[in-house]
């Protein structure tokens, strides 16, 4: 018996709507999977300002929503025996460090719970050069660590793509996001989701719009800085063709839930094994948090490239679960898996608010209501 009611799904439906009434965003999607089963499939509004109508299969920029895709990918090579988890990365990316550094001795696991103290560099501020691997390759391997190695959790908003994304190349020997979509997308049936896009496919991406904070709510403290800065060269195609692994996933709410769906369920999903159970536990367990992240300044809790319920601000539901794991991105999109409820839930919108209070409400509403349904 279905654990998500009619009436339920119209009330949900109805409540994304408001989102769209109201100007929380031009454009949404929402996508929800229970029990292996999809539920809710719904797009609303328009890809822009001045943009068509929203449709599922209508890509969005996934900003740091792109991660988990990435870690998932190298989660598979571990699980291959191409690398283990303590591995120094030097070992398999002789370049990255010279010996007997102190950044010699970051550690795989270190990359994937952004405590590898590389948390941003000059190559941050500099997305001309983005879409040239090659250069961004050699400013990592001249970046010295901001914090011990180990030491402290601070989140790394791109260079744990690009380090996650080399140690992918390196071991695979494919590049990140071919290796992406060998071992995740396409076997999952995520037919509308990439790392960049392809030379041969439309820039049709959603316009991305930043809407101006609300004050009150926000602490200056908190986050990247001006997301209207920040999204800005995310509406251009050099940025919607450039493979950052870390945000330039390309891809729609549907593909998403899908994909958590599958991670809520051990790794498989109908039929399709991507990670092992065992991989999926490990991957997902808690490895560090703080109170004072070093990099955004807010309480995190983090797993092997994902985000865990259990802290104030997760956006998995107003009392998210600490065991609920999961990703945002930029104020836009959310993503999680709740192993326990067997839920995968994505919601992608085109409009960028304050990630430190807007976002988390904004998701947060529509979280509750299918976790209030299903009970």
């Amino acid at each position: 018996m279905a654990r998500l009611a009619e009436s339920d799904r119209e009330r949900i439906a109805a409540l994304f709507d408001r989102h769209l009434e109201v100007g929380l965003h031009h454009g949404a999607q929402l996508g929800v999977y229970v029990d292996g089963e999809q539920v809710l499939d719904l797009a609303g509004g328009t890809t822009g300002p001045d943009g068509v109508d929203e449709i599922p299969t209508q890509r969005h920029v996934l900003f740091s929503s792109t991660k988990p895709y990435a870690a998932v990918t190298l989660h598979s090579l571990v699980e291959d025996g191409a690398l283990e988890y303590d591995d120094r990365v030097v070992e398999h990316w002789p370049e990255f460090a010279d010996d007997g550094t102190e950044k010699a001795e970051i550690t795989v696991r270190q990359v994937l719970s952004h405590t590898a103290g590389l948390p941003q560099g000059e190559i941050d501020k500099r997305p001309d050069r983005w879409r040239d691997w090659d250069a961004v390759i050699e400013a990592l391997e001249a970046l010295e660590p901001v914090y011990p190695p180990g030491e402290v959790p601070a989140y790394h908003p791109l260079t744990f793509g690009w380090l996650v994304g080399e140690l992918v190349h390196r071991v695979s020997g494919t590049p990140i996001e071919m290796a992406a979509a060998k071992r995740v997308f396409d076997p999952l049936g995520m037919d509308d989701t990439g790392i960049g896009l392809r030379d041969d496919e439309a820039d049709d991406v959603a316009t991305i719009v930043p809407f101006e904070t609300f004050d009150r709510c926000r602490d200056p403290g908190e986050g990247l800085g001006d997301h209207t800065e920040v999204a800005a060269p995310f509406n251009t195609e050099a940025l919607h063709r450039a493979v950052i692994p870390a945000s330039t996933g390309i891809g729609t709410a549907s593909d998403m839930a899908r994909f958590y769906a599958c991670l809520a369920n051990g790794g498989e999903l109908e039929g399709t094994r991507i990670l092992s159970e065992e991989t999926v536990d490990t991957m997902t367990r808690l490895e560090a948090e703080t109170e004072s992240d070093g990099t955004l300044g807010r309480e995190a809790r983090f797993a092997l490239g994902f985000w865990k319920g259990g802290t104030t601000i997760a956006p998995y539901g107003s009392l998210s679960p600490p065991h609920t794991f999961g990703h945002a991105g930029l104020g836009s999109s959310v993503g999680w898996a709740d192993p326990v409820e067997a839920v995968g839930f994505s919601y992608v919108t085109n409009g960028v608010r304050d990630g430190s209070y807007e976002h988390v409400a904004r998701v947060n509403a529509v979280a509750d209501a299918v976790r209030l349904a299903i009970q």
